[in-house]
Formats: structure tokens, C-alpha cells, sequence
């Protein structure tokens, strides 16, 4: 009775409950604990302390400058190496924020460099983090535990009661990723900037652009200038599900090198990995309408204005096909740092090598038989992988591919997205093959997240609610050794756009869904709780409002 009493004083101390911040965020902190009896207001004209020598910590703190006055009208002030400031920003993480003592030079895991600390007591709000990227998840659970306030009409903002807490956090897998597909569909630049905040928001490092299609070519290559300005141009796109009703409007779009170096330095200042992908030999439509000499009929081609998996692909016999994927993939390494470029490699019909003789005498040259496992023609896909992979080895790269690309034999160092349920992902595993599990089951944002599929836009299908992702488990440990467990870095949602085509559709098919997938990525198995998670996610929705982020109000 004693302990309800404070906290009713405190509400009634601070005048609405809406004003105290709430630390339990999505996703949920590793060890969280709060002594709600105690209080440390934060108000306008208080300041925020760091390390003014160190660019990167500026930045954070300019970060969380912005997000306390977007949020609750509070000012506060840039004050350098005050160690009195209300918030105060410092490398190193100490226990219960007594002073720290430097660390001791260690190796650490790519989740050890982002761990942090939040300690609020009576001195204010101490931020730590072991690497820059971890103050920067600190001051975005500061900003995630902020009430979301209206300023009064007066001017005069209202303080924000912070009950004392300690908070040790650090993520559980190193990826930790979501996909958007720019191909069927083109998003302006600060659609993309928008996605990568959401994706900070919840705690990702990973953004998987998808930039190229049979429906489009969307990164601009220097050496090949059609490539992009004639491949990302389709005459018009079919109505609905491949209806045969066609819209008659020319449709297209691409990135410029410096728009993508743009974007890269954008992510990079928030955490956040551009991987770009390519995809080959397959869905090759946008690059054939350009150059049909790299197809196995020689074409003409088109841009699809159609959706699915078309026939035609890059033919694997003619030479001149590795030297244009080494010359687009030579200037994607150029543009794009990621120690991961994604090749694709998935749904790629064979059926035009089997019939052409320039791929059948390749296969010949290579002393492709029919081994009983892998067919010749998947032999052929599995060399131009390698062929690839060595390409992108020799600029420090490694090669992601679909779960396809184990149909003919992988090389050690490539890593396997597993689509297609988790099989492919338990195989390379067990092969010892890192792994970012994303099977449609569980990761397929592009699919209907509500029962009521009338009430909803379209979708391509299915249904996949948020408790569903919610509910999955990356490791398998029923299907994997302690061992190979090792080898699954982590997860992520795929939001596939045939039927996204716009900036509010993409952030409606994205929310709650990412909200799910992060505890995934985030929190040990042992401490996610859907119920706890749905009571957690109305005041992170309350941002999202205050941001202007479209999102789904219901939650199945």
C-alpha cells in the first residue's frame, strides 16, 4: 500500500501520467530496473553534457537534442564537459554508473561494441556506451521512453518526471535487418531516409535495398549510362494482380551514384549497413531490354510491365556476360562500402540454357555432368556465382546470395538468405555457411497482416499478423548443434513492393510488423511476451503520430 501511495503522489506530482517516461520500450532492454518512488525531472534550459572534441558523440548528442524537443517541447541546452548537465553522454560502460574506469582493450563481438548503459538518479541521466553505436541505441531508448506531449499555447513546456532506473542492454544477433524492394516500385530519397529512421528506431544495422528487377533498373552504372536510364523505364504496369488491364503510363526511376552515396552516408550516421543487391543470373529483364545480346535468343526485350519471374536470363555462355557483371558490380563496390553485396541468385528458370548452345558448350568447357545431385544447368548458375564471388573476394567483400545458390555447391565464405522456410538456412548451417534467416512464413511483410484482407490494401497474399513474427525463433536449436547455431547472424523482414507503390503503403505493410521482428533480432527467447509487447507499442505508435509515420492500427 506504502509503495502505491508514491506512486500515485508522484502521477499527482507531475500532473498527468502521460509526463513521466516509460523505459519499457520496444525492443525490451536486456536487464531493466526501475524504482518508480524516486523521480529526476527534466525541463527546458537544462543542458546535455559530452565530449565536444569527438565529432560522433556531437552528432549523438545533437540527435538527442532534436528527438527530446520533437517529442515534448523541451529545449535543452549543448553544454560541452558540463558534468553537472542533466543528460550526460560518455564512452565506456560502468556498473550502475559509478565512475568509470577505462576498459580494458578486449576483443568483442559485433553485440558487445553496441552495448550500453542508462542509469537516471539523482546527479540526472547518464548515457554510456562501449562504442559510439551504443550511446546513439542509449539515446534512442531515452528518446523511445519519452511521453509524447502537446506544448501548451503559452509556450511554456512541461517537465518530464524520469523514475530511476538502470538499464544494461545489448543486442542478441549481430544482423539485425529489414529489406525494401525499389525495383517494381520507385521511392524518392527521403522515402528511403524515412525507412532508415524507423529501422534506427527499432534498433537494426541492416537495410537490404533490392535495386534491380525485371520490372527495373535502378542504380546508375557510369560505364554503361542506358543501362539505368532505358532499363528503369517500363512502357506501363499491369492493374492488379496480372489482370491483362494495363494502366498505358510510363513508369520509372533510378538512383544516381551520388544519390546512393548520399543514402549510404545518411544510414552510416544512424548505424545502419546499405547492403545493395543486384540480383543474377535471373530477373534480368530491365538489363536484357538494353543489351540483348546477353540473353540466350537475343531478344528484343522488354521491361516487364508485369509481375512474376520471367523465362529470361542472363546467358550463362556468352563471355560478355561476366564482363558486364563485373563492370556493374566493380562500381557497386565503389559506391556501396557494406562488407556484404548481395548477388541475389534466386528463381532463376533454366530453361533457355538448356536450349542454348552457347551455355551447353560452356558447360562442356567446364565438365559439367549430370552428378545425380545438381543438374548441369544448375552447375552453370553455381559458376557464375563463383565467378562472382572471387570478383567481389578480391574487394573485401562477401557474397550473400538467396537460399537458391546452395542448389549447386557453395564456396566457404558465401552467406545464405534463407527464403524459403528455414531449410536452406538449417543446411548451410550444418555446412558451415553463415546464415540471416527470412522465411516467408514469419518474414514476408509484402503479405496481408490482418484477417479482414477487404479492409486492407492489396497485398500479394497470404497472412502474416504480427504475432506471427513475433513467434519466430532464428536458431532452430531443435534442428542445430550449439556449433552451428553460431553460424545464423541473425533475421529480417522482406517488404516486396509488386503492389506497394506508394510512400504510405510502404510504412502501413512495415508497423506494427517491424515493431515484432526487432524483439526477434533484439531480446533472448526466454523474455518476449506478445502480451507484454502489445501493451508496450501504443506509446512507440504515439511517435510514430507524432512523426507522421503511417502505420497498421490494429494488431492481430
Amino acid at each position: 500500500m506504502k509503495r502505491l501511495l508514491s506512486c500515485l503522489m508522484l502521477f499527482w506530482a507531475v500532473g498527468m501520467q502521460a509526463q513521466v517516461a516509460d523505459f519499457r520500450i520496444i525492443p525490451f532492454p536486456k536487464s531493466l530496473t526501475t524504482d518508480t518512488t524516486k523521480v529526476f525531472n527534466l525541463a527546458s534550459g537544462m543542458g546535455i553534457a559530452y565530449d565536444a572534441s569527438d565529432p560522433e558523440m556531437s552528432r549523438n548528442a545533437q540527435f538527442l537534442r532534436e528527438w527530446v524537443e520533437q517529442l515534448t517541447g523541451i529545449q535543452l541546452k549543448m553544454t560541452p564537459d558540463d558534468k553537472k548537465a542533466a543528460i550526460r553522454m560518455r564512452l565506456g560502460i560502468t556498473a550502475k554508473g559509478k565512475k568509470s574506469k577505462k576498459e580494458k582493450e578486449v576483443a568483442l563481438t559485433e553485440q558487445q561494441q553496441e552495448a550500453y548503459a542508462v542509469t537516471v538518479n539523482k546527479q540526472g541521466i547518464l548515457l554510456e556506451g562501449r562504442k559510439h553505436v551504443g550511446l546513439f541505441r542509449a539515446a534512442q531508448t531515452l528518446r523511445k521512453a519519452l511521453p509524447v506531449l502537446e506544448v501548451p499555447a503559452n509556450g511554456a513546456a512541461p517537465t518530464v518526471a524520469f523514475p530511476y532506473t538502470n538499464i544494461q542492454d545489448e543486442p542478441r544477433f549481430c544482423y539485425r535487418g529489414a529489406m525494401l524492394d525499389c525495383a517494381r516500385h520507385f521511392f524518392a530519397m527521403d522515402v528511403i531516409k524515412q525507412y532508415i529512421d524507423v529501422l534506427a528506431l527499432h534498433g537494426c544495422n541492416q537495410l537490404h535495398w533490392h535495386l534491380t528487377e525485371d520490372q527495373g533498373w535502378r542504380f546508375e552504372v557510369k560505364a554503361l549510362p542506358e543501362l539505368a536510364k532505358k532499363g528503369s523505364v517500363r512502357k506501363q504496369t499491369v492493374v492488379g494482380r496480372n489482370s491483362g488491364v494495363y494502366d498505358g503510363q510510363p513508369y520509372g526511376g533510378y538512383y544516381t551514384q551520388e544519390q546512393c552515396r548520399e543514402i549510404v552516408n545518411y544510414a552510416a550516421q544512424r548505424y545502419i549497413n546499405i547492403i545493395p543487391e543486384i540480383d543474377l543470373p535471373g530477373h534480368m529483364l530491365s538489363a536484357l531490354h538494353v543489351y540483348p545480346n546477353l540473353g540466350c535468343t537475343g531478344g528484343p526485350y522488354e521491361v516487364w510491365p508485369i509481375w512474376g519471374v520471367s523465362r529470361d536470363v542472363l546467358c550463362a555462355g556468352n563471355p560478355q556476360t561476366m564482363d558486364f557483371l563485373k563492370t556493374v558490380l566493380g562500381e557497386l563496390c565503389d559506391v556501396f562500402p557494406s562488407k556484404f553485396i548481395h548477388i541475389g541468385g534466386d528463381e532463376c528458370p533454366k530453361e533457355r540454357w538448356k536450349n542454348c548452345p552457347k551455355c551447353q558448350a560452356k558447360a562442356k568447357e567446364l565438365g559439367l555432368t549430370e552428378n545425380g545431385k545438381h543438374s548441369i544447368e544448375n552447375q552453370l548458375q553455381t559458376y557464375i556465382n563463383h565467378e562472382v564471388e572471387k570478383f567481389l573476394n578480391e574487394r573485401g567483400r562477401d557474397l550473400i546470395g538467396w537460399d537458391e545458390t546452395l542448389e549447386g555447391g557453395l564456396t566457404p565464405g558465401a552467406i545464405v538468405m534463407s527464403w524459403r522456410g528455414i531449410n536452406g538456412g538449417i543446411e548451410a548451417a550444418r555446412q558451415h555457411h553463415r546464415v540471416i534467416m527470412t522465411p516467408t512464413t514469419y518474414c514476408y511483410i509484402d503479405y496481408y497482416q490482418l484477417k479482414d484482407q477487404w479492409g486492407q490494401p492489396l497485398a500479394i497474399g497470404g497472412y502474416l499478423p504480427a504475432s506471427k513474427v513475433y513467434s519466430f525463433e532464428p536458431l532452430v536449436p531443435e534442428e542445430l548443434t550449439e556449433e552451428e547455431q553460431q553460424y545464423i547472424l541473425g533475421a529480417q523482414v522482406n517488404l516486396w513492393t509488386e503492389y506497394v507503390a506508394y510512400p504510405e503503403h510502404v510504412f502501413y505493410m512495415l508497423l506494427p510488423r517491424l515493431d515484432a521482428i526487432s524483439e526477434v533480432q533484439w531480446c533472448r527467447s526466454d523474455q518476449k511476451d506478445f502480451k507484454s509487447f502489445k501493451t508496450r507499442l501504443p506509446r512507440l505508435q504515439q511517435l510514430y503520430d507524432r512523426l507522421g509515420i503511417n502505420y497498421c492500427r490494429a494488431i492481430e
